[in-house]
């Protein structure tokens, strides 16, 4: 079994990157995590998890509070699904980073206003 690890930027100012683990073994994937990870106001933030853990693969969309959505991908191959979440977080980052913002606006905002 081999194991990879890597990040891949971005944007051209590196405040925007994935998180790539994966183990293979000859060409089949075992197990994988990729995770968009932003840096926003001087600290990294995971945005968007795709990953294997709990046995089936899944994204979470993550929350500056902590929370977490999950949501199962198709029943497919963990190489079509590491395939899948790649090109997802290379095509949708910029949209993941912009909702994540507003959410941190938002409960800054909200803090605001109970003060």
């Amino acid at each position: 079994m081999r194991k990879i690890a890597y990040f891949f930027y971005l944007s051209s100012l590196n405040e925007d990157r994935l998180r790539v683990e994966f183990d293979r073994e000859k060409n089949e994937i075992l197990r994988f995590c990729i995770q968009y990870e932003a840096y926003i106001r001087g600290k990294w933030y995971p945005v968007v998890r795709f990953d294997t853990a709990h046995g089936f693969a899944h994204r979470d969309l993550l929350h500056p509070d902590g929370s977490s959505e999950k949501q199962p991908l198709p029943s497919v191959t963990y190489n079509l699904a590491l395939t899948f979440a790649t090109q997802d977080l290379r095509q949708n980052w910029q949209r993941y980073r912009h909702n994540f913002e507003e959410e941190i606006h938002d409960t800054r905002r909200n803090r605001k206003k109970k003060s």
